[in-house]
């Protein structure tokens, strides 16, 4: 038989089920099986002739009445009666549905989706997975308590997870709030756990965490999602270049969203599905309904090709192109398309920290804006010293191109710790840009600890501290002097709260002071307060000095704050999250750094506010 008898049999019986309801089921059963025996049947009563007025209930078979009046018919809505019934198994179809013919052109993914047979789910039931503590690390892992915002209101953590919507400023406040949004925890009262992943999700993408992000949404089965899910998740997928992730939940759930980009995903996964005739149509329809741009299609068409049968070469013009999307980005990336310089000048960090994610950028893009990721705090110290070995262990770069990776080099294996100071003088610039002291923080834990170097000993510290490395730092408290900068970060460094502060090396420290409005003073004295290394005169003495009001009461420092107090270090993290939401040190105040350091050390995580308070102070 063709397939044209099949499909038109399937539409028959897809078509035709209702029309059993609507008539009722017939009646197989033989008279002398159905009719009572002789004992028990009742006398007979005549049946009542129908009339024009009557009409046959759904769930009753019609039978020949005694009177032999025929069978009734029931008249269409509104027609009063008059109209003549319709034919029996027709059904009126919608006016778009498509003819036979259209249908045996189709692929079977698109006659699924015409006739609605798509399955609600793609996976067992024994297989699917709860809801409840979705993540990434478990409490054993370094993870918060699953259990630490169950009690929480939940329009209280929708509203600070709704307003993170930005980078943080602080690269250890990153560090945090990433890895609470990432922890295994419940949702909180009142709140959709599916809602409660999708705000976490949305927050992990905005400060360029898209890879995190991409792994906290595959741990929510496909049909769970809803539509904020499903928006986030794609997000993810695209700033990580991982398209043909977000597949299995778009060929689940098409409708989860209506837009241009996501009809050409639909097309992009029918092509790696095999379905390559489906898809070509797809995107050739894209382009006379519009639904996306021209640039968009034509990316989609070179990555549907990639697939194997797609052998039409795609010509991608950018002259007409005035800007660029996630999209285009992500799919330019990913099939090897060079983006003009003139759309590639001054983009996004967002973008720049794309590139670091997306394994297909070219390896020497990726080093160039690793700086960018470190700052931020999406890449760890050891992550971009793995970044410049593969530059520099690469036979495709010339000597010009691993220039900084040779200085890298340098900095750990140079003959002498001289030698090994002047590379990482060099990498840091005059600037001393904070990425490449996250670059270089292993070398200078390798440094011997010698006067000869205290002219250097702040930038050493800064560049220990901003990998984590306290103990190593800490070993130069005897070299610093009292009142400089690297005396002032290990004063935030230190573990031990007894050892005590003088208050006249804070005096010290503000009188040398040369940054704009004496943030970095400002900053320390925030610091120092809120790890209670000062006395309540001494807060009161610098802050009318400095010109601060360090415990100007705010909703937010009062929230933060109580959270504190009861120890709920999940709630406090997340509100420090949101507390330092910035580009850059200069959207952060001393205030909100003393409620954030205090709160987090009396929740039991000084050593994250220690790390904060000194940060602050290199990047003040």
């Amino acid at each position: 038989m063709t397939r044209a008898f099949f499909l038109a049999s399937a539409v028959g019986l897809a078509l035709t089920s209702s029309l059993a309801v609507a008539s009722g089921p017939e009646d197989l059963l033989p008279p002398m099986f159905r009719d009572p025996s002789p004992r028990q049947q009742p006398s007979p009563t005549p049946s009542p002739t129908p009339t024009a007025t009557q009409t046959a209930r759904p769930s009753q078979p019609s039978t020949p009445s005694p009177s032999g009046s025929g069978e009734v018919v029931q008249p269409l809505p509104d027609s009063g009666g008059s109209s003549p019934a319709p034919s029996a198994g027709r059904i009126a179809l919608p006016d778009d549905f498509p003819s036979l013919a259209e249908l045996s052109r189709m692929e079977d993914d698109e006659i699924n989706e015409v006739l609605g047979l798509r399955p609600k789910f793609d996976i067992p039931a024994a297989a699917r997975r709860a809801v409840e503590k979705v993540g990434i690390i478990s409490q054993a892992e370094g993870g918060f308590p699953g259990g630490s915002l169950r009690n929480q209101p939940g329009a209280l953590v929708a509203a600070a997870l709704q307003a993170s919507n930005g980078p943080v400023a602080s690269r250890w406040g990153h560090i945090l709030f990433r890895r609470v949004l990432a922890s295994r925890l419940d949702a909180p009262r009142g709140m959709n756990p599916v809602a409660f992943a999708a705000l976490r999700a949305q927050a992990l993408n905005s400060m360029g965490e898209g890879a995190v992000a991409r792994t906290l949404v595959q741990d929510i089965d496909g049909s769970e999602y809803n539509s904020a899910l499903a928006g986030a998740a794609f997000q993810a997928y695209l700033a990580t270049g991982d398209v043909l992730g977000m597949c299995p939940v778009a060929r689940l759930q098409s409708d989860l969203r209506d837009d241009g980009e996501w009809e050409l995903l639909q097309a992009i996964c029918s092509a790696y599905l095999g379905e390559a005739r489906s898809a070509d149509r797809r995107l050739q329809r894209a382009f006379g309904t519009g639904v996306a741009d021209e640039i968009d299609v034509r990316l989609a068409q070179r990555y549907a090709g990639a697939a194997g049968e797609g052998s039409r070469a795609v010509n991608i013009e950018w002259d007409d192109v005035d800007g660029l999307t996630p999209w285009r980005y992500s799919l330019a990336r990913a099939v090897g398309e060079d983006i003009p310089e003139a759309l590639g000048d001054d983009l996004d960090a967002d973008y720049e920290i794309s590139d670091v994610l997306i394994p297909a950028t070219p390896l020497l893009r990726r080093v160039e804006v690793a700086d960018t990721a470190a700052s931020r705090g999406v890449l760890s110290s050891s992550a971009m010293v793995d970044l410049y070995s593969q530059l520099w262990a690469s036979d495709r770069y010339d000597a010009a191109d691993k220039g900084t990776a040779a200085q890298l080099r340098e900095a750990y294996v140079a003959n002498s710790a001289v030698e090994r100071l002047a590379a990482m003088r060099s990498l840091w610039g005059e600037q001393q840009d904070y990425g490449r002291l996250v670059l270089t923080a292993y070398a200078a834990a390798r440094l011997p600890v010698t006067e000869d170097m205290q002219d250097d000993a702040a930038a050493l510290i800064a560049s220990m501290l901003s990998a984590g490395l306290d103990r190593n730092a800490l070993l130069w408290t005897d070299v610093v002097a009292e009142g400089s900068e690297g005396w002032a970060l290990l004063a935030l460094a230190e573990a031990d709260a007894d050892i005590a502060v003088a208050s006249g090396a804070v005096d010290d420290f503000i009188d040398n002071d040369g940054s704009a409005q004496m943030r970095k003073s400002a900053f320390l004295v925030a610091g120092l307060a809120g790890l209670g290394r000062l006395d309540a005169d001494d807060l009161e003495d610098f802050s009318e000095r400095l010109g601060r009001n360090l415990q100007r009461r705010s909703p937010w420092s009062d929230k933060i704050s109580r959270a504190g107090e009861l120890g709920n270090s999940t709630l406090v993290a997340m509100l420090a999250g949101l507390g330092m939401q910035g580009s850059s040190w200069d959207r952060i105040t001393p205030r909100h750094l003393y409620y954030i350091v205090r709160s987090l050390d009396a929740a039991g995580l000084s050593a994250e506010a220690r790390m904060i308070a000194a940060e602050a102070v290199v990047r003040g």
